[in-house]
């Protein structure tokens, strides 16, 4: 795949600052310049919704952990007492109306990681290219729902937010320039609530001063879920000779997982991140089985029903639940009493 090619290239120069981050940095100057002018305007016009809301996101191109992140705080608010909802843009989807996200809906409609969100938190989800759309919709839509997460808003400060959460993976920062240059979508360090790490933290990544930050594991499930949701155990996978993909932002990642969990992967395909499928055409002669991240199986399973998909988890730390409930009630929020 040319484009997974290209974007696997430019990661990699996207850690250090040699000749390609050198020759792309004048752009980076004239990328930051826009982003700050787009921040300002932003700001000018930023729409308060009537519940706390909560932005997690990240500040380089390409995915950190940031779905399971808000999996899990969805999870988590749930068993406190609150009643929330997420908002996303839906990145990768066929157009740019504001919808409702149900179980059933078409990833191509929604966007993969807002389903996989629908179906993992069983919360509200709605898309729409402006997040305060999608939150004022899912309010009406549903109005016992009392907090909002925002997946992937960093950035979108046209959405007043109450918390921001910054999520980062093994990779920190890159060389620390912005876009093209290097992988940040905006100067970093600022100042947010809780940095969480999805991955080994990175000494070298700058951080505010005093900045909370925690460490959570991310690790694959002990079982592949087949396109009806039986589970099969990922030991009774071993020994067989697997193909797998991956239409992530690392799909190295994924595929080392997977052979840390001891199975046998005859051929990997890295394909670009929220890759389609629609003109997928590597499965007419493959003889071994395929697996794939649960992400692109919402996808792939229109055309290989038989695909087998890894679910990842996160493993948060309590004391990161702990300091956003602290940072909640600080600014006088509260679940509802039962």
């Amino acid at each position: 795949m040319p484009r997974a090619f290209l974007e696997h290239r430019l990661r990699a120069a996207w850690q250090r600052r040699g000749p390609v981050a050198v020759l792309l940095w004048p752009l980076s100057r004239l990328y930051g310049a826009l982003a700050a002018r787009q921040r300002g305007r932003d700001d000018t016009v930023a729409v308060r919704l009537p519940v706390p809301v909560v932005v997690v996101g990240n500040v380089v191109a390409g995915g950190a952990g940031k779905t399971p992140t808000t999996l899990a705080m969805a999870q988590h608010l749930r068993s406190r007492g609150w009643r929330p909802g997420i908002v996303s843009r839906g990145h990768g989807r066929v157009g740019d109306d504001c919808r409702e996200v149900l179980p059933d809906s078409d990833p191509r409609e929604v966007g993969d990681e807002p389903l996989l969100l629908r179906q993992r938190a069983d919360v509200p989800v709605f898309v729409a290219p402006r997040r305060a759309d999608a939150g004022r919709a899912l309010l009406a839509a549903h109005p016992d729902t009392d907090i909002l997460l925002c997946d992937d808003g960093l950035q979108h400060r046209a959405l007043a937010r109450d918390v921001e959460v910054c999520v980062f993976d093994a990779r920190g920062v890159g060389n620390g320039w912005l876009l093209p240059a290097g992988p940040l979508r905006e100067p970093w360090p600022r100042p947010v609530d809780l940095v969480l790490w999805t991955e080994a933290d990175a000494a070298a990544t700058p951080l505010p001063p005093g900045q909370a930050t925690f460490t959570a594991h991310r690790r694959l499930a002990d079982h592949a879920l087949r396109a009806d949701g039986t589970h099969v155990p990922l030991a009774d996978l071993r020994g067989q000779p697997l193909a797998a993909l991956a239409g992530i932002a690392r799909p190295e990642a994924f595929f080392a997982m997977l052979r840390a969990a001891g199975l046998t992967l005859a051929d990997t395909l890295a394909l670009p991140d929220h890759y389609n499928f629609d003109s997928f055409n590597h499965l007419s002669g493959q003889r071994n089985g395929l697996i794939c991240t649960e992400k692109d199986a919402l996808k792939l399973w229109r055309h290989a029903p038989d695909a087998l998909a890894v679910p990842l988890q996160l493993d948060v730390p309590a004391a990161f639940f702990d300091a956003l409930d602290q940072r909640l009630a600080a600014r006088g929020y509260h679940p509802r009493q039962p």
